[in-house]
């Protein structure tokens, strides 16, 4: 695995540049990420394209030994390009504007936007795209960021209804598929659809599922654009997108299938304070981050590319600014969560970034170097774990021994109508997650229709829509299956299924869930009515063979209890660690990581020969043995 680093070279002096160069290179950095804000310094007027300042920074990385991404600017699209073309902004759900004056001000739908795109990342590749320090390259930044991936502007409201006459056909079609018989919201045209915001109540949840299916497509074609021009200018060079953390507006699997690469922004600390996490967990783990936080993001984003490559585009190196309350990491978690990236089979590791901005909006976001220049808590534990990258062997490809099902549609549906406040398909995946981990088990999480054969466990925590594909992937499966509350409770537009939940799922399971109900509770309370003939292997939990229904949730003691015996039954190797304590095996290697505030002695035989670390574990601390 390779280490990198963020860079902005238009924000710091040129004559800083070589000896930044030079330190990267010291420190064990390979990798510099450079130029995906830069559109106003490539471009300051229309057409008058200034790229000498690129070119010697180009030229100074390279000297240097230095491997370079280069990033194209469309996330930042210049003052006078949105003066050009007001209406390329995007509109919130309220109708606001999405304004200049920070970034992500722009509109997947628009047409001449998209235009403009085209042109500028087409005139970078023709520059730059056989130039010898770029190794690959980066399209936009983070999309969706800031909650852009949705929006209610007039392009987007004409690009929906194209996309509605495409999928449906006919209004007829359109109006049956999407119940608009109730409330007299039938409609004799595509002209009259409009976006599914300011109506007096909710609108129809069928309409809200199609347009968040729209605009998830707009995204996944924005980005083929770019992966076509830069493929067409640069061949050979990897192309990569940096995904968020817990961010569902669009299919990441849809996005991904377009690249060489993909890779997320990992910030545990700040992803711990904004999302559900308890106050407990919030405090206990607030250096740390909750010790799955980063493993989930890793696995899940190793299934969206068909290969499984992936890197870390972005790695938390100190305190960020954008949470609500913004801790150091506690020292010795950069290391951490580089080699725990390592461990779950990261191609790279790049900080964010690598001096601390003195100016706008992230000036109190840390980086590997101080705004003085003077290394910074982050950068000696790069220094460290570069050097104990080297000197480890290589991990080797990970194992494939269970099997959790995401999709991001359930994602959508739980968003529409989650029926009990907070009740997110997201979270119940990362629930069920976290207790497969704290059985020192091994996750891939994939999405509905992956070859799922030679796996030891398949877990669906929550997939309202079952496919008939995706059901017929589980049928004759050797391996124990177990399906969370709500499978298979909605069709594909969003109606109950005639024969009742879960639907499609009951060639498979005979059980009808014929009442649901949910609870206040924190997470909220979800249980539902069965009918069935099928004995109860835990309260609220059915079996059938080697498929097993839980009917209720949250995760409680009896259902951890349930499928620790089920694992255990399917030949995996379980092991009740200790509060904090993460095992990962890739390869012969198996890493050990403390999150925990105290340090813990590992299970004993459970990595093997050490080749880094100790039984003995300290806060931050990990160990890596080669199984015997």
């Amino acid at each position: 695995m390779k280490l990198g680093v963020c860079y902005y070279p238009e924000h710091w002096p040129e004559t800083w540049w070589a000896d930044d160069a030079r330190r990267m290179g010291e420190m064990g950095l390979s990798h510099v990420r450079i130029g995906e804000f830069a559109w106003s310094r490539i471009e300051p007027e229309p057409g008058r394209l200034e790229w000498d300042w690129l070119d010697r920074a180009l030229e100074v990385l390279g000297d240097a030994g230095l491997k370079v991404i280069l990033g194209t600017p469309t996330a930042t699209p210049p003052k006078w390009l949105v003066d050009s073309m007001p209406e390329m902004i995007a509109l919130d759900a309220g109708g606001h504007p999405r304004g200049f004056g920070s970034r992500r001000h722009y509109c997947f739908s628009h047409a001449g936007y998209a235009g403009e795109c085209d042109r500028i990342v087409t005139q970078l590749a023709e520059r730059y795209g056989q130039h010898p320090a770029i190794v690959a390259w980066q399209t936009d930044n983070e999309y969706g960021c800031h909650d852009t991936a949705v929006s209610y502007s007039l392009a987007a409201r004409d690009g929906f209804r194209e996309w509605l006459r495409r999928k449906h056909g006919t209004i007829a079609a359109l109006n049956q598929a999407w119940g608009n018989v109730f409330w007299s919201m039938e409609y004799r045209d595509f002209a009259e659809i409009e976006l599914p915001n300011l109506t007096v109540t909710q609108a129809n949840p069928a309409h809200e599922l199609d347009f968040r299916r729209f605009s998830s497509h707009q995204v996944a074609e924005f980005n083929r654009r770019q992966v076509a021009i830069l493929r067409r200018h640069s061949p050979g060079r990897d192309v990569v997108h940096n995904f968020m953390g817990f961010f569902t507006q669009f299919d990441h699997h849809a996005v991904g299938d377009d690249l060489d690469v993909v890779s997320w922004d990992s910030y545990p600390l700040g992803f711990l304070e904004q999302f559900w996490f308890s106050p407990e967990e919030k405090r206990r783990y607030q250096r740390q981050g909750h010790p799955d936080i980063a493993a989930f993001h890793h696995d899940l984003y190793r299934g969206c590319q068909r290969e499984g490559r992936w890197w870390v585009m972005e790695q938390q190196p100190g305190p960020v600014n954008w949470a609500r309350y913004n801790p150091a990491p506690l020292p010795g978690m950069v290391r951490l969560w580089t080699l725990e990236a390592m461990a779950h089979g990261a191609e790279l590791v790049s900080y964010f970034r690598w001096r601390q901005a003195p100016f706008a909006q992230e000036q109190m976001h840390a980086g590997l170097l101080r705004p003085d220049s003077v290394d910074d808590q982050g950068a000696h534990e790069a220094r460290t774990v570069a050097a104990e990258i080297a000197a480890l062997p290589d991990p080797g490809p990970p194992p494939r021994r269970v099997a959790l099902v995401f999709d991001y549609t359930a994602a959508w549906v739980t968003d529409i109508l989650p029926q009990g406040q907070g009740f997110s398909a997201l979270r119940v995946a990362f629930e069920y997650y976290s207790l497969l981990r704290r059985l020192g088990l091994d996750i891939d999480i994939v999405r509905p229709g992956t070859d799922i054969a030679g796996y030891a466990l398949v877990v669906v925590p929550c997939q309202p829509i079952c496919s008939a594909d995706f059901v017929a992937s589980l049928t004759g499966l050797s391996a124990p299956v177990v399906f969370g509350a709500r499978a298979g409770s909605k069709t594909a537009d969003f109606a109950i299924p005639a024969e009742l939940p879960p639907g499609p799922l009951q060639s498979l399971l005979p059980l009808k869930v014929v009442r649901v109900e949910s609870l206040r509770g924190q997470p909220c309370e979800w249980l539902e009515q069965v009918e069935t003939g099928l004995d109860e292997a835990g309260p609220g939990i059915f079996r059938h063979g080697q498929l097993y229904y839980v009917s209720r949730y949250p995760i409680d003691p009896q259902i951890e209890q349930v499928i620790a015996s089920v694992a255990a039954n399917a030949g995996l190797d379980c092991i009740a660690l200790p509060e904090g304590l993460r095992l990962r095996r890739t390869g012969n290697l198996v890493f050990a990581f403390n999150y925990g505030t105290e340090s813990v002695d590992l299970p004993p035989g459970a990595l093997g020969k050490f080749v880094l670390g100790e039984p003995r574990l300290p806060p931050a601390g990990v160990a890596v043995g080669v199984a015997r």
